[in-house]
């Protein structure tokens, strides 16, 4: 990690920039595998997933055989796990359900919200080098919590053309049945313009590498809403004099160890802990199996050793964390005082990889700065607001001469005469 030691505030911006991936041809990769899919559906997903997963599928379709035959062979300490965290996650979403309320604005004049499940949602759980069955207990938990009706689930197959017994076996947890062996690009299009095989959804969630994150902001555009345009994960510390250099050392590679396009950071005010979280890196990278993802993104992460406090505070909000730990002795005065990150992790014993399984918050959060205007995904995600209005006579009576004022003055006499009718009535 390079070290950076008391950096001007003008040159913030620059050095907190994230890594930068030549996107113009990308994009146009991206659009291409998108416009045949949506051209061929089926046979252009064939076609893709021999090209991209190596891997040849009579049925896109996981067969209630194949969930049942994935669930068995899962060791039953790991299915213990799954459902302490599924338990835990439940339950944290449930007390995020919207409670009606008819609020009298005037006499006689009554609104209220509903809220209404998004009926037909699309899930994308990455695989790859890291199959992220946890993710289906984020995304699927909250999606059946709303009330969602149709939940549809892709995900790459291995090489064998099977799916991993652990996503299989979140997927039947949460009650989901609609499972394809259909991964990056060709899922997300799969998702927004239906196929054969594959219904469309009305909104897609889920994180992915950078091509499914452009094919999610492309089809975006015209055809499906999307959970947020989230990219490769990141993780800033924010540590002091009283933080456990172990520790710290194990959050940065946490999210290091995810591949060569992410990015940590740590901000502290001392450098003698700098030293020590440098050793404590080097010694649990010599034992780390995806030793070379985390030193790739190491290349592309920084340590700043700033003057102040305030100035940690200041630059974290800046960033605009998808992770923020805070490892300070004051991390509740602290934590008060930033307001841009995606989920925040605070005192010496709260790991990041809490938040990615089991401590019942949602791990799909925005990235790349967009923790400045996005939440990261929550029952509300799944979820419509329809807003009624019921007025009475004695209510037209009431807000009528408003509805005739404002509408003359907008000169929309056929919006005043809906008014002025009912009031004669």
């Amino acid at each position: 990690m390079i070290v950076i030691k008391y950096p001007n505030r003008s040159e913030w911006p620059s050095l907190l920039k994230r890594p930068v991936f030549e996107t113009a041809s990308l994009n146009e990769k991206v659009k291409a595998v998108l416009d045949d899919v949506k051209a061929n559906g089926d046979t252009a997903i064939r076609k893709y997933t021999v090209q991209f997963d190596k891997v040849e599928l009579a049925e896109l379709l996981v067969s209630e055989a194949e969930i049942e035959a994935g669930v068995a062979e899962l060791d039953a300490n790991l299915k213990a796990a799954i459902e302490q965290a599924a338990a835990n996650i439940t339950k944290f979403h449930a007390a995020q359900k919207f409670e009606t309320k008819v609020i009298e604005t005037t006499p006689g004049v009554k609104c209220w919200q509903k809220s209404v499940g998004i009926e037909k949602v699309g899930l994308y759980i990455p695989g790859g080098t890291a199959p992220l069955f946890s993710t289906v207990l984020m995304l699927a938990i909250p999606a059946k919590i709303a009330g969602c009706k149709e939940i549809v689930l892709c995900t790459p197959p291995q090489k064998d053309g099977k799916l991993p017994a652990p996503v299989l076996f979140a997927a039947k947890l949460s009650g989901i049945t609609k499972i394809f062996k259909i991964g990056g690009i060709q899922a997300i299009g799969a998702m927004a313009y239906g196929t054969e095989s594959v219904p469309k959804v009305f909104k897609i969630f889920g994180p992915g590498n950078q091509y499914v994150t452009a094919a999610k902001q492309l089809v975006s555009i015209s055809h499906v809403s999307i959970d947020m345009p989230a990219g490769p994960s990141e993780v800033a510390v924010m540590a002091d004099e009283t933080a456990n250099p172990a520790f710290v050392a194990a959050d940065l590679l946490s999210q290091a160890e995810h591949g060569a396009d992410s990015q940590v950071i740590l901000v502290t005010t001392s450098e003698k802990l700098i030293d020590e979280v440098q050793v404590k890196l080097e010694k649990q990278l010599a034992v780390l199996p995806r030793m070379d993802y985390a030193l790739k993104a190491l290349d592309n992460s920084k340590i700043f050793l700033v003057k102040t406090e305030q100035e940690m505070i200041d630059m974290m909000n800046l960033y605009a964390s998808e992770h923020l730990i805070i490892q300070m002795k004051n991390y509740s005065e602290v934590a008060e005082k930033i307001i841009n990150a995606g989920s925040i992790f605070l005192g010496n014993y709260t790991p990041e990889s809490a938040g990615d399984y089991a401590s019942g918050t949602n791990h799909t959060l925005p990235t790349n700065g967009w923790a400045t205007s996005y939440s990261g995904v929550n029952l509300d995600s799944f979820i419509r607001k329809i807003t009624f209005q019921e007025i009475s006579k004695e209510g037209i009576q009431n807000l009528g001469p408003v509805i005739e004022q404002m509408a003359e003055a907008e000169h929309l006499f056929a919006h005043k005469n809906a008014g002025t009718l009912r009031m004669k009535k």
